[in-house]
Parts: structure tokens; C-alpha cells; sequence
């Protein structure tokens, strides 16, 4: 069984909006929307569960119901952190999925996730007990030495772009969570599922990504989002 866990709990203070990004229209659809049909149109999806702000849950029934997202079995409240989101999700999928069994982890705000990724992170992850969505990294990065200049770079051969979605095995996915909050490693600030697992001694396996793929951080991302839905209409 694989099933898609989306992350739609966040505030998105950024985006400087009355509401959540996940929920902005966008041509007459909700972001969130956008992004739960990928996974509703992928054949390998068995079904979504998505964890959701506290106080959207009836919207984000509501908006299921009126665009058809039949895979969607169940909304889980989002904690107050992202990590904290993610660890919800995980938790109240025990009991339903096997350890065997596929989680794809994906940020509702992603909402272009292209099927062939989707099929490539599931296949690695058949594989190999995780699949990361990544891509090269295409600009030169140097590492400072202090506020203004710097004699060192690294090599762009040697970095990739890793984002969600993410794949991997759930006996894996929820020890790892059992063990990072009860130990307090890879829980803090920035910190997602990937980079927790790294600290948790895991080796990742890298899959197929697309630059297509944008996180709609800010209010440029929007327009961005919009320009390639033109496209894709054209």
C-alpha cells in the first residue's frame, strides 16, 4: 500500500496573506487542491491523508469533496512545528500500514508534483527503503568566511536539490520518528524528514526531480506557479 502524507499545516506568514497559502485560489482552485490532484491521478497512490492547520479540517473535507479527491481517508492536525506536523501524520498511520508498506511524505505547497517523479521516487524506494526527489545543482556556491568575503567553494558536481516528495518504507519512517522525538535529534528548525534521517545514522537514495517542482514560499512564487500553469494550458 502507498499512501501520500501532505503536509498543509503551516501558517505561511511569509506569503503576507489573510489566509493560509495552502488555501489560496489560484485561476479558481485552492493551492492545496492543485497538489492533492497529483497524487489523486497517480495510479500507485492508494490513498491520501493529509495533515492539516488546526481549524481547516472542514474546509479541507469541503474542498475535497467539491474537486473529487476520492483518495483522501484521512485529515490529522498539523502540530507547531513542521516536524511536529510530519510526526503526526506518521503516528496515525499506525495500525493501518504494514512496515513494508510505502509513506510518501510531500509539502501541500508543492503543488506541481509531476506523476513521473512520483513513479521514480516509488521506485527507489521499492529498492532501497527510502527514494528522495532531487535535482542538480546548477549555481556555483562558495562558504563563507565572514560577513564579506570568502576564499572557498564547493564543487557543484558534488551537491544535489532535495525536496519532497519523499518515499519511504513506514516500519523505517515511524521508528525514525519514535526515536528523534524521544531523543531530540533532527526535530529543530529547519530540520524536515530528510535531513532527520541523516542524522539518525540513514544513508538516502536519490530519485528523479523536476524544476517544476516549487514551493510557494513567498508572493513571486505565485506568480511563477501561474506562469507554468499557462504554459501547461498552451
Amino acid at each position: 500500500m502507498n499512501v501520500a502524507i501532505i503536509i498543509a499545516g503551516g501558517v505561511g506568514s511569509r506569503m503576507g496573506l489573510d489566509i493560509p497559502k495552502q488555501f489560496v485560489h489560484i485561476y479558481g482552485k485552492p493551492v492545496i487542491i492543485y497538489t492533492l490532484e497529483g497524487f489523486q491521478r497517480h495510479p500507485e497512490i492508494d490513498a491520501i491523508e493529509v495533515v492539516c492547520l488546526s481549524g481547516w479540517e472542514d474546509t479541507l473535507r469541503e474542498y475535497a469533496r467539491q474537486y473529487d479527491i476520492a483518495k483522501l481517508k484521512w485529515v490529522v492536525t498539523g502540530g507547531a512545528t513542521g516536524q511536529e506536523s510530519i510526526r503526526n501524520g506518521v503516528y496515525n498511520l499506525e495500525g493501518v500500514l504494514e512496515d513494508d508498506d510505502i509513506a510518501i511524505i510531500h509539502d501541500g505547497i508543492r503543488p506541481m508534483v509531476d506523476s513521473s517523479v512520483l513513479s521514480d521516487i516509488l521506485r527507489v524506494c521499492r529498492l532501497r527503503g527510502n527514494g528522495v526527489t532531487s535535482t542538480p545543482y546548477n549555481d556555483q556556491t562558495f562558504r563563507i568566511q565572514d560577513d564579506f568575503s570568502t576564499r572557498e567553494y564547493i564543487p557543484r558536481e558534488t551537491l544535489r536539490k532535495v525536496a519532497t516528495p519523499q518515499a519511504y518504507r513506514y516500519g523505517l519512517l515511524l521508528r525514525a520518528y519514535r526515536r528523534a522525538f524521544a531523543e531530540g535529534i533532527g526535530i529543530y528548525g529547519s530540520s524536515y524528514t530528510n535531513t532527520m534521517m541523516v542524522d539518525l545514522g540513514e544513508t538516502l537514495y536519490l530519485a528523479a526531480g523536476s524544476d517544476k517542482n516549487i514551493k510557494l514560499t513567498c508572493k513571486d512564487d505565485l506568480e511563477l506557479f501561474k506562469a507554468f500553469l499557462r504554459m501547461e494550458s498552451d
